[in-house]
């Protein structure tokens, strides 16, 4: 027996779980529950989390946690609790199947089954933001190279470990160098070590394109945070339903398993909605913890009940669905169905999976960092960057000086162009002389230059090599 957290949520989240755990139970689970409140009711009662102290220790606790959706007020001061949860318990892994289930459920494309699998820590989700000037805010995009190895390891080992062919890596690396950059870098590295797999990178944008026209393309898709939450929503609707859908969420000790659906208030308390996203989470969850042999029995069952026809609201279509059916209704039909398989759709067999145990991450020897430069951000509201260059001229040090100025990215002086559109936000770029021993010592020399002559400069980024390669972006037009 195996004790488990649960959270029933807002909106529809409460029926679902009721649902879910029905069917849970009659299948013979081997778990208890421990129920926490969180969400809209905790956000509003001070707690901008969402999520008590006293919640959080039960969660730690169990280890295995089945979510429903919440509700995170509208307005300001409110952290997601999904990606607060993510972080705080290390879940570094979203896994979302999308498998097609034609021709019981309608779609165009009927012979799809991929997996998703998004790093979920990190990325623009870091949601490290600021304004920076009157007309600039600017989000941090942070990633780590342990955040890569974990992620894109565990893409190849879910592909081994469940007979998947082929691993395929989104991201936008001909323009993030850097940060995609190394995520593809990873990939690669990683890739060489399973030469029985298939390995392919698309850039993201014709990916998408690709997931949107031919998703039979595809078998395991790994990808930075914000693709994958995009893309992963993308291929479940396209399969036919987002509201089938289920996710885990795994780390190194904790796990989370959910819908991947919101909270659907307008139809909450209506006996309509669609337990099947929560359902396929909890079977997931069951695979997580070893009992497998329940898992298929509840995944059959809800693949005969789905071919029976026997369906919510949201995917009754007339001439292909026999009857529609409430939550309850639908969760009674899966449980009737128990110990059944489907004759049409594929009939899951888990007799051969066993739990996924990845090893943990250990940190690579420190490189050899030497600072190269300083880029100094500036607010400035005037528009020709040639006088502003002469300006910044007048911080210079004796070894250090300006060598390019930046407009969003784009290279703005020496030789900009007059059509360029400039902001208040600029980015200055001094290097030091080869040879010169430039330390921090001289950055702050260079701002206290600024601010002797009224220059506003809102921030500093170090330009590093590492073992000799420059490890930072030229400007766009450099």
């Amino acid at each position: 027996m195996i004790k488990i957290t649960i959270a029933k949520g807002d909106g529809i989240g409460p029926e679902i779980m009721n649902a879910t755990l029905e069917i849970l139970f009659a299948a013979g689970a081997q778990i208890e529950t421990d129920e926490i409140e969180i969400g809209e009711k905790v956000y509003l009662s001070g707690n901008t989390s969402g999520i008590s102290k006293e919640a959080w220790e039960v969660v730690t606790r169990n280890k295995v946690f089945l979510k429903a959706p919440i509700t995170t007020p509208q307005g300001g001061g409110y952290k997601s609790l999904n990606v607060s949860t993510r972080k705080f318990l290390g879940l570094y892994a979203n896994v979302r199947p999308c498998v097609s289930m034609h021709p019981f459920i309608s779609t165009k494309h009927p012979v799809m089954d991929l997996v998703i699998i998004r790093e979920n820590e990190e990325d623009l989700y870091a949601g490290i933001e600021h304004q920076q000037t009157d007309e600039v805010v600017q989000c941090l995009k942070l990633i780590s190279r342990p955040g890569c190895e974990k992620i894109v390891r565990y893409a190849f080992e879910y592909a081994k470990h469940y007979g998947r062919k082929k691993v395929t890596c989104f991201t936008k690396d001909n323009i993030m160098k850097q940060t995609d950059g190394l995520f593809h870098k990873v990939f690669d590295e990683i890739a060489s070590e399973y030469p029985e797999i298939i390995k392919e990178h698309w850039i993201v944008d014709i990916g998408a394109a690709k997931i949107a026209d031919t998703p039979e393309d595809f078998d395991v898709i790994v990808m930075p945070n914000l693709y994958g939450d995009i893309l992963s929503d993308v291929a479940a609707q396209i399969t036919g339903s987002v509201g089938l859908a289920g996710s885990s969420n795994i780390g190194e000790t904790c796990a989370m398993f959910e819908a991947i659906h919101g909270s659907a208030p307008t139809i909450a308390n209506q006996n309509v909605a669609n337990p099947s996203g929560l359902l396929q989470g909890a079977v997931m969850m069951l695979n997580h913890i070893g009992q497998t042999t329940i898992a298929e029995k509840i995944q059959n069952a809800w693949l005969k009940t789905i071919e029976d026809g026997i369906h919510t609201a949201d995917i009754f279509k007339e001439g292909i669905s026999k009857q529609k059916v409430g939550t309850k209704e639908f969760a009674n039909a899966v449980i009737n169905n128990l110990g059944q398989k489907p004759t049409i759709l594929k009939t899951v067999d888990y007799s051969n999976s066993s739990v996924l145990n990845l090893p943990s991450y250990k940190r690579k020897p420190k490189a050899q960092k030497t600072l190269e430069g300083v880029d100094v951000f500036v607010h400035w509201s005037g528009t020709d960057p040639n006088e502003l260059a002469e300006k910044i001229k007048g911080i210079e040090l004796e070894h250090v000086k300006l060598s390019m100025i930046t407009n969003r990215g784009i290279k703005v002086w020496p030789e900009g162009f007059k059509e360029t559109f400039c902001t208040d936000h600029w980015r200055c770029r001094f290097k030091s002389d080869a040879g010169f021993d430039f330390n921090q010592k001289h950055i702050i020399e260079l701002l206290s230059n600024a601010l002797s002559q009224n220059i506003d400069t809102i921030k500093t980024e170090n330009l590093y090599s590492f073992d000799g390669k420059s490890a930072y972006s030229l400007g766009q037009g450099q």
